[in-house]
C-alpha cells in the first residue's frame, strides 16, 4: 500500500479481457461523473486465437536484417519519398485521421517548409510497407554532427569522461524519442506527431529555437503501418509488438531497437490508446530490478506531473466531452500495471540510457468493437480528442526536456557510469528520489549483478548453434561481449579457449542481466502481472549460461568481438549426424527434406546423413550455421517431408516457419468450410479449433485424417481436448492459474522427443496431466517442490492451481500418433531452446501413423 498519496486511491489495475475497452464504452457527452473503469493488456487475447497470417509475411521478417541508423552525414538529411498507391480501405478514413498512403506526401511537404525536417527510411514492416524516422532539429554541418556523434559515444563508453565534459555540457543535442502506433488500432500518436513536426518546422519562437539548437526530437511516424492499415493491434504477422523487445523477432521491432541504440535518446514516449482518464506512466509495482529505477523515477515521474497539467489544460471534461482527468498508475494505482519485463517499449529504452520513458494511453476509444458500431461523426469527434491529448503529452515532454536539458544528461551518462563502474544500484526512497511522493518498500526492486557470465565453448556447453544466436542476440542490444584467445580460470571454473565473456562491469549491464539472469520469482510480491514475468535468455534459448559471481577477469585473453564465430562444419569423411536441438538445426534439416535428401533417426533424436549427401550438408550447414559431425550410428526411422497443418497462435505459426516447415493455418471455420487433407501429414493445434464446433463433414474428415494419414501433436487445453475428443490419447488436462507465466524446472525422461532438451521450460497459463491411459508415456514433467524459477504463479483463490499442485505432475506426454504439451515451447516465438520439441513431436506422430499404415 503506498504511504502518501495527492490523489485518492484507485483500484487494482487489471480486470477481465472484456474490460480492455469498456473502460472507454461509456464516452459520450452527457456521461459526467462515470467511474474509471480498470483495464488490462489487450494482448493475451492475442495468445488464444488460430493465426491465419500469409507466410510471406514471416519470409520477410525472417530475412530482414536492420542496419545502423547513425550517420557521419548533417542535417537536413533531406529525400523524396515516392508515395505508394491509394488504398481506400485503410481504416484512417473512418477517423478522420492520415491513411498510410497519405504519410509520405506529407512527409515530403513538411521536408519542403525549410531545413529543420528530415526523413529516413530505417526499415520495412513484415507487410512491406516502409517504416520512417523523422529528425526535427536545427541545420548541422557534416563536422557538428561528427561532434555529436562523438560526444554521443562519449557519454556511453566512457561516462565518467564525458561526466566532466564542458563540450557536453555546452553542445550536446539532448536526443528525445516518440514512438506512434506500435497498437496498429491505436492511431491518433502519428496525425499528432505530423501536427507538431509541421509547427516545429516553421516557428520562429524563442523556446522552439531553443528547443531544436539544443536537441535532437525523433519521431517514428507509425511504428506499425500494417495494422494502421488494416486496423489491427498487430502487424501482419500477428504479433503484438509491444511484446517483443527482449525476443525482437519482427522486422519493426528491429528497427525501434536500432533507433534507439543508434540516437540514445534520454527522453522517450510511446503514444497508445485508449484509457479514460489518459493514463502516463510510471507504473505500479513491480519495477524492473535492473533498472537505475532511481533516476528513472526521478525524471520520468517529474514529465509525468508535466503531461498530466498539459491534458487537464486543455478543458476537456466529463460531462461535456467524456473526458476523465488524467492518472499516472505510479500515484494513483497499487498495481496492475508494471514495468517489470524488457518487453515494452519504454521499458526496454530504459535499458538503452533514457531516462524519462512512458506508455501514454489516450482517452476515447475508436478500435474493435467502437470502430464497428459508432456513427462516423462520433468516432471523429473521439479521434480529435485523441489527437489533441497525444499532441499534449508530446507538447509537455519537449518543453520538459528543454528545461531540464543538463540534469537529464547528467542522469543519462550516470546511468552508463554506474554499470562501466560496477556500482550498486540504488533503492528507491523518499530520501533518494525526492519529490516523488509515496515511494515505499513495495517500489523497491535491486539485484545483485554477478562479475561476469560466461558462455563456453566446449563442455559443459549443451550447443555450440544455441550459444552463437545467443551471443549474436546480445550484440544486436548491444552488450558488449568478448571472446577468449585462451583457456582461463574463473570463478573456481575452467573455460576453453573460445568461450565468450560478458564482462558485467559495462555501460548496459542492466540489459545484459535482463537477458542472461534466471530472474525472480515475484510470485508473493504482487497479487497480478500485467503481462510475462519471466524470460530468461540464459535458461530458455538452448545454450549453457554460468553466472560468475566475483573473480578477476582475464582481460589479456579477452578480445571484444562484432558478431558470434560461425559454428558452420561439416565432417569431412563417413555419415553425419545432425543434433535435432534448436530451431536453425530443425531448419536444415527440413531444407534437406524438401531438396529430397535421404535422412533417418536416431535413438536420441538426431538426424543421421548418409556420405553421399555431404555437399547437400556443407549448403545447409552454411546457410543455417549449423554443425554435421561425423558418426558411427545409421539410425533407426526414415524421416519424410512434413506438410503441416496448425491451428495455433500467431507466435507458434511464426515459430514453425521459422524451423522452415512447410504449414497451412487451419480454424474451426477453415475445416467447416472443407479443407482437403490430402497435403497434410501432421496436425499441430493450440487455439481456435474446437471438436463441438465443426459441422458432420468436417469432423468426419478430421477423424478420417488422424485414424489413417495424420499425427496430432497438441498444446494446452485446447489441444488436449481435441486429441481426447478423437480418442487420439487419454490425459485428463489441469489447468493452472491462467494468470501464471514464468520460467519453469522440469526434469526429461528422454528419447526422441525430450531427449537431451534443456531442464527449463516456459509456462503461460500452465497445464499439466493426470489420468493417463495405458499407452501414454511421460515425455517431461514439472520438477517436484517448486517448480518455478522466475515468474508470477500463485495458486487460486480455492488453493488450487499453484505450483504445487504441479509439482511432479506431466507437463509433456505422448502415446500412439499423438503429443500433448502443457507448457509453452514456442510461445510468442521466444524460447529457442523449447522449439525442437515441438518439432521432434510433429515427427514422431507423423512416423507413427506411417508406421500404423497410413
Amino acid at each position: 500500500m503506498r504511504t502518501t498519496r495527492t490523489a485518492p486511491a484507485r483500484p487494482v489495475l487489471i480486470t477481465a479481457l472484456a474490460l480492455t475497452t469498456a473502460g472507454s464504452l461509456l464516452l459520450t457527452p452527457g456521461s459526467a461523473g462515470a467511474d474509471t473503469e480498470p483495464v488490462t493488456r489487450e494482448g493475451p487475447a492475442l495468445d488464444r486465437q488460430a493465426a491465419l497470417t500469409p507466410v510471406s509475411a514471416a519470409e520477410r521478417a525472417l530475412a530482414t536484417n536492420v542496419g545502423r541508423t547513425d550517420s557521419a552525414s548533417g542535417y537536413p538529411r533531406e529525400q523524396v519519398l515516392t508515395p505508394g498507391p491509394e488504398n481506400p480501405a485503410d481504416k484512417s478514413i473512418e477517423l478522420g485521421l492520415t491513411p498510410y498512403h497519405a504519410i509520405a506526401p506529407k512527409l515530403n511537404a513538411l521536408q519542403a517548409l525549410g531545413d529543420r525536417v528530415s526523413v529516413e527510411v530505417v526499415g520495412r514492416s513484415a507487410g512491406g510497407h516502409r517504416l520512417y524516422l523523422v529528425t526535427v532539429t536545427a541545420p548541422e554541418s557534416a563536422r557538428q554532427t561528427r561532434a555529436q556523434e562523438r560526444m554521443r559515444e562519449l557519454i556511453e563508453k566512457a561516462a565518467a569522461v564525458a561526466a566532466k565534459s564542458p563540450e557536453i555540457k555546452a553542445r550536446y543535442k539532448i536526443p528525445l524519442f516518440v514512438n506512434n502506433n506500435i497498437h496498429g488500432n491505436e492511431w491518433e500518436g502519428t496525425d499528432a506527431s505530423l501536427g507538431l513536426i509541421k509547427q516545429l518546422a516553421t516557428a520562429n519562437d524563442t523556446k522552439t529555437k531553443d528547443l531544436l539548437s539544443r536537441s535532437r526530437l525523433y519521431f517514428n511516424i507509425t511504428a506499425n503501418p500494417d495494422g494502421r492499415i488494416a486496423g489491427t493491434r498487430t502487424n501482419a504477422n500477428g504479433f503484438d509488438m509491444n511484446r517483443d523487445f527482449v525476443t525482437a523477432s519482427q522486422p519493426e521491432v528491429r528497427a525501434m531497437r536500432q533507433i534507439q541504440i543508434d540516437k540514445q535518446p534520454a527522453v522517450m514516449l510511446d503514444l497508445h490508446g485508449y484509457v479514460n482518464g489518459t493514463l502516463i506512466e510510471p507504473t505500479t509495482p513491480p519495477h524492473g530490478e535492473n533498472y537505475e529505477y532511481d533516476l528513472f523515477l526521478k525524471n520520468t515521474y517529474a514529465n509525468a506531473l508535466g503531461m498530466e497539467s498539459a491534458v487537464n489544460g486543455l478543458g476537456y471534461t466529463p460531462a461535456k466531452d467524456g473526458v476523465e482527468p488524467a492518472q499516472i498508475p505510479f500515484r494513483d494505482q497499487q498495481e496492475g500495471w508494471d514495468d517489470w519485463p524488457p518487453i515494452f517499449t519504454p521499458q526496454y529504452a530504459a535499458f538503452q540510457g533514457t531516462v524519462a520513458a512512458h506508455t501514454v494511453e489516450i482517452p476515447l476509444a475508436v478500435n474493435n468493437e467502437e470502430y464497428d458500431t459508432l456513427p462516423t461523426a462520433e468516432l471523429r469527434r473521439r479521434s480529435a480528442i485523441n489527437v489533441d491529448v497525444a499532441g499534449a503529452a508530446i507538447r509537455a515532454t519537449l518543453d520538459f526536456t528543454r528545461t531540464h536539458r543538463g540534469s537529464l544528461i547528467a542522469d543519462q551518462i550516470e546511468v552508463f557510469r554506474r554499470g562501466a563502474a560496477g556500482e550498486a544500484q540504488i533503492p528507491v526512497s523518499q530520501e533518494t528520489v525526492p519529490g516523488v511522493p509515496g515511494i515505499g518498500p513495495e517500489d523497491v526492486y535491486t539485484t545483485n549483478f554477478p562479475r561476469a557470465y560466461v558462455i563456453p565453448a566446449g563442455p559443459p556447453q549443451r550447443s555450440a548453434t544455441a550459444a552463437a544466436r545467443l551471443v549474436d542476440h546480445l550484440l544486436a542490444n548491444d552488450v558488449t561481449v568478448t571472446r577468449a584467445t585462451r583457456p582461463f580460470r574463473l570463478a573456481g571454473r575452467t573455460y576453453a579457449q573460445g568461450s565468450y565473456v560478458i564482462d558485467m562491469h559495462q555501460p548496459k549491464r542492466g540489459l545484459a542481466n535482463a537477458l542472461l539472469a534466471d530472474g525472480t520469482d515475484i510470485s508473493s510480491k504482487v497479487s497480478v502481472m500485467y503481462d510475462i514475468s519471466g524470460w530468461s535468455l540464459g535458461r530458455l534459448w538452448g545454450a549453457t549460461v554460468k553466472p560468475a559471481q566475483s573473480g578477476s577477469l582475464p582481460y589479456d585473453a579477452l578480445r571484444t568481438i562484432e558478431r558470434a564465430t560461425p559454428v558452420a562444419h561439416v565432417a569431412p569423411y563417413g555419415r553425419l549426424r545432425l543434433r535435432l536441438d534448436t530451431p536453425q538445426e530443425i531448419a536444415a534439416l527440413n531444407d534437406l527434406l524438401q531438396q529430397g535428401i535421404s535422412l533417418r533417426q536416431a535413438p536420441d533424436g538426431s538426424a543421421i546423413l548418409q556420405p553421399s549427401a555431404r555437399k547437400a550438408a556443407v549448403t545447409a550447414a552454411r546457410t543455417h550455421d549449423v554443425a554435421f559431425e561425423a558418426t558411427h550410428t545409421r539410425g533407426t526411422t526414415e524421416l519424410r517431408r512434413l506438410r503441416l497443418a496448425a491451428a495455433v497462435t500467431a507466435g507458434e505459426l511464426f515459430a514453425l516457419r521459422e524451423m522452415n516447415f512447410e504449414v497451412t493455418p487451419v480454424s474451426t471455420a477453415v475445416l467447416n468450410a472443407g479443407f482437403d487433407w490430402s497435403r497434410t501429414d501432421a496436425l499441430f493445434v493450440s487455439a481456435g479449433l474446437s471438436y463441438d464446433a465443426l459441422n458432420p463433414a468436417a469432423r468426419k474428415a478430421l477423424d478420417t485424417f488422424l485414424t489413417h494419414h495424420g499425427g496430432l501433436v497438441g498444446r494446452g487445453t485446447t489441444g488436449a481436448d481435441l486429441t481426447s475428443a478423437t480418442g487420439r490419447l487419454a490425459a485428463k488436462p489441469v489447468e493452472g492459474n491462467g494468470d501464471a507465466n514464468g520460467v519453469v524446472q522440469v526434469v526429461n525422461t528422454g528419447g526422441r522427443i525430450t531427449g537431451g532438451a534443456p531442464d527449463h521450460s516456459f509456462v503461460y497459463a500452465p497445464v499439466w496431466f493426470t489420468d493417463l491411459g495405458p499407452e501414454a508415456r511421460v515425455e517431461q514433467s514439472y520438477t517436484t517442490g517448486n517448480p518455478l524459477l522466475s515468474g508470477h504463479w500463485r495458486p487460486l483463490e480455492d488453493g488450487s492451481g499453484g505450483p504445487e499442485a504441479a509439482a511432479g505432475q506431466a507437463s509433456v506426454v505422448s502415446g500412439p500418433g499423438a503429443v500433448l504439451f502443457g507448457t509453452e515451447p514456442l510461445f510468442r516465438d521466444h524460447p529457442k531452446g523449447e522449439f525442437a520439441q515441438v518439432a521432434r513431436a510433429l515427427f514422431t506422430v507423423a512416423q507413427a501413423s506411417q508406421e500404423s499404415g497410413g
